[in-house]
């Protein structure tokens, strides 16, 4: 069988089990997804032993820290999953949710249901632990998945994968609903957004490369974020010791994530007692700067900032600064060189908290609060399957709700069309 057999017969696999999946009863889904978490803490020990070879391999193959500390499944990570899965499960289930029922002039009642997506396929890079995340979220939603991950995870995958079908059949639901490709052929990833006909939405989460290849490839609808370039404005009146604490914490937090802050705005008239105080505090952590000349003058270990510095998503221990005149040339910047992904402002002025939440463009836009609460389950979503900037049909941080959409359902009592 061929890589596109394969991909092919999976997404087949995963479309019959989608039928019964989208109709199947929130306590037998819930009910999969508690085994699944007491799974996941019965036999950590074989997925951690299976894990050891990924790593093993990844070492070999030169994988940098911050990418092997993603590929570990410790025991931290496990816990998180299982826990993860508990949460999911505790959600309100969306599917069959009826709203906007009204009562149009002829009698009928017409209202909309929220009905899962179908299939999705799912492409993500070298973190297992996401494997559980969308598996559960996918069967909460009641959506079958086709997931693809790196190759550096694929033992691991495999591993969790096979605990995820018992979980299913446990539970009354058929295991073909979660598929794993068990290839890192490359060629998989393309025969995968190519199943137009079994596929109903793709999500890629990963680096800019892999998601720009999934948007010029698929055949089916895509949703994406191409990368998180996040700007925090420290205005004019802002508590100055919470920017600096807000600032640390969002840029040395994790800095390898998409959340994590790449440019910092500071207002012109605090930047002489400001910038010297967090530039302190971020060269302490290994924080390199490049900013503008007038940053530069303030914090002299600072590198001059290059015109490719601001739309930059490092993904590293580097951070932009810019002084601006006021809020208007932040908002300007933030337009042009942001990718509607997160962005943040401290300010204790009502009124300038109010129109940068109403004219900045972003996924999640913050007042006095770091940019690291762009997350799924930080926001109160249990888990989420990605973040979406593309505004089709989600716009964020994705988790249950935004696997479904909504169809129109009318009640009536004979009515015809005249």
């Amino acid at each position: 069988m061929s890589v596109e057999q394969l991909v092919a017969e999976l997404c087949r696999q995963a479309k019959e089990a989608s039928r019964r999946l989208a109709t199947a009863p929130t306590p037998r889904k819930d009910r999969a997804l508690t085994r699944l978490a007491e799974l996941l803490r019965r036999e950590k020990d074989h997925l951690q032993a299976v894990n050891a070879k990924d790593l093993e391999a990844g070492r070999k193959a030169g994988l940098s820290a911050a990418m092997l500390d993603r590929l570990t499944l410790s025991d931290k990570v496990i816990e998180s999953m299982a826990a993860g899965l508990e949460e999911v499960a505790a959600l309100p289930d969306p599917v069959g949710q009826i709203d906007t029922m009204r009562r149009r002039p002829n009698g009928l009642l017409v209202g909309r249901m929220r009905i899962p997506l179908g299939v999705i396929g799912f492409i993500y890079e070298s973190r297992p632990n996401v494997t559980v995340d969308a598996a559960g979220l996918c069967l909460k939603s009641g959506n079958a998945v086709v997931l693809k991950g790196g190759k550096e995870a694929l033992e691991s995958n495999l591993a969790l994968a096979e605990l995820i079908r018992r979980a299913l059949a446990e539970s009354g639901l058929p295991g073909e609903a979660v598929q794993v490709v068990p290839t890192t052929d490359r060629a998989a990833t393309l025969a995968l957004v190519k199943q137009e006909r079994y596929l109903d939405v793709v999500i890629p989460r990963g680096g800019e490369g892999l998601i720009r290849f999934v948007a010029q490839n698929a055949a089916v609808p895509v949703l994406k974020h191409y990368k998180g370039v996040c700007h925090l404005f420290v205005d004019r009146d802002a508590d100055l010791e919470m920017a600096v604490e807000i600032t640390v914490n969002a840029k040395c937090q994790r800095p390898g994530v998409c959340n994590a802050l790449e440019t910092l705005l500071v207002h012109r008239e605090v930047a002489r007692s400001f910038l010297p105080r967090v530039a302190a505090e971020l060269l302490s952590r290994g924080v390199e700067l490049r900013g503008c000349p007038l940053t530069c003058e303030l914090v002299p270990e600072a590198l001059e900032a290059q015109e490719d510095d601001w739309p930059a998503e490092y993904l590293d221990l580097i951070l932009a600064v810019k002084v601006v005149q006021d809020m208007d040339q932040a908002l300007e910047h933030i337009a042009a060189y942001g990718s509607q992904h997160t962005e943040a402002i401290v300010t204790r002025d009502y009124g300038r908290a109010r129109r940068f939440l109403e004219e900045v463009d972003s996924s999640v836009v913050l007042v006095n609060a770091s940019t690291r609460f762009n997350d799924g389950g930080q926001l109160g979503l249990g888990a989420e399957i990605g973040i979406s900037t593309s505004k089709l049909h989600a716009f964020g941080p994705m988790g249950l709700e935004e696997l479904t959409s909504r169809k129109f359902v009318v009640m009536g009592q004979g009515q015809v069309r005249s």
